[in-house]
């Protein structure tokens, strides 16, 4: 089972890392029906070298009626890097938008911090999340960074810096607001017409293949499996396509 998990990897990672973490599975076990989603057994808790540190990589999976998989991974080699991976895939007959979240840090601090809730269907995303999102706070973080030259997925409520630790729970609440939005208006949500089903599917597909463009992941998973597994990794666990 992929979901068995080890709590000690999340306790010894940056604190705002493990807080993430337990932020994110208190809003799905809050609001959602989850049950397992199983990956490759193999593919659950995987441990690795790589610059002669170790490399451990945790993931968790969940479905729910509205999302086919929900996943977090926590990633840590040596006291080098800290990492914290999370995406929501919605169910393609469900007009919903990508939930991604990204955190690395290294040496006690963390160096990036990714969230957005990304539209599928079209460049815009659904009426009531676009009328929810506009009813929230717009926060000022002092070090924005620059979204990769594939960051066209993101929509402009996208928040992507370098968090001061005087930041650090502004960025958790405005994680924890994009969930409770993301969650409440998932399960209000009904199942739409097949055509719009194919809008949705192309737009997954756009957003995966976009997002297995990004080389900094892609490096460390060459470096310490090599190439073959690093590209199953991508495309199996990371941004798997939907069939």
């Amino acid at each position: 089972m992929s979901n068995t998990s080890t709590p000690s990897l999340r306790e010894q990672q940056h604190p705002l890392i493990r807080q993430l973490a337990d932020g994110i599975e208190a809003v799905w076990h809050k609001h959602l029906d989850l049950s397992p989603y199983n990956l490759p057994t193999e593919l659950g808790y995987v441990e690795g070298r790589l610059e002669g540190e170790k490399l451990i990589i945790e993931n968790r999976c969940y479905q729910t009626p509205q999302f086919r998989k929900i996943h977090l991974e926590l990633a840590k080699v040596g006291n080098m890097l800290d990492i914290l991976h999370c995406v929501m895939f919605p169910r393609p007959e469900y007009d919903l938008p990508m939930f991604g979240c990204d955190l690395v840090g290294g040496r006690g601090q963390i160096s990036a911090a990714i969230a957005d809730l990304s539209p599928l269907n079209g460049h815009n995303l659904p009426e009531s999340y676009a009328s929810a999102l506009s009813q929230i706070k717009t926060l000022n973080f002092s070090q924005p960074r620059e979204l990769p030259e594939w960051g066209d997925i993101f929509s402009e409520y996208c928040i992507f810096i370098r968090p001061t630790s005087s930041e650090e729970a502004m960025f958790l609440l405005r994680i924890e607001e994009f969930l409770e939005i993301h969650c409440t208006q998932a399960i209000a949500s009904s199942p739409v017409s097949s055509d719009i089903v194919e809008q949705i599917l192309k737009g997954q597909r756009n957003y995966c293949t976009k997002q297995q463009q990004n080389d900094k992941t892609r490096r460390v998973l060459e470096k310490a499996f090599g190439h073959d597994w690093a590209e199953n990794y991508m495309t199996t666990v990371l941004f798997d396509l939907p069939s």
